[in-house]
């Protein structure tokens, strides 16, 4: 029997997701994909000092994980986008650091970009539910 894929949106930022017409994560089995998060603020509007707008981006990103049962401890694969790494990549490790603070580290992979839609960093993840 197929799996079935169920759209995970969390209460707090359900217009954004219609608006656009796509799910804020999607849960496949024991899987969690995360769509791309953003330091957005309550507005929509990305927040304009970038270590804070990284931190928000990580909140959004806890903010679906809890919608679907999980916290950033059951993420496994990381992916960041990043306008201008050379010169952003301190503030990132930064807070990155408050995030994950033990091992074992989920792998991530960081990508260079020139355009996030006013934004500066993004962050995607795919998580695995904790075992029942």
């Amino acid at each position: 029997m197929p799996t079935q894929n169920e759209a995970i949106i969390p209460s707090e930022r359900h217009a954004l997701y219609e608006k656009h017409r796509y799910s804020a994560a999607i849960k496949s089995g024991d899987l969690v994909f995360v769509s791309g998060q953003v330091g957005s603020r309550q507005d929509g509007s990305p927040e304009p000092d970038f270590k804070k707008q990284v931190a928000l981006a990580f909140d959004n990103l806890k903010a679906v994980l809890g919608a679907a049962g999980c916290t950033t401890d059951d993420i496994i694969d990381v992916t960041t986008f990043h306008t201008d790494p050379e010169s952003q990549f301190e503030a990132i490790m930064e807070v990155r650091n408050t995030v994950f603070t033990a091992p074992p580290f989920p792998n991530w992979t960081a990508v260079g970009v020139n355009w996030l839609a006013g934004f500066d960093f993004e962050i995607k993840v795919i998580a695995r539910t904790p075992a029942a």
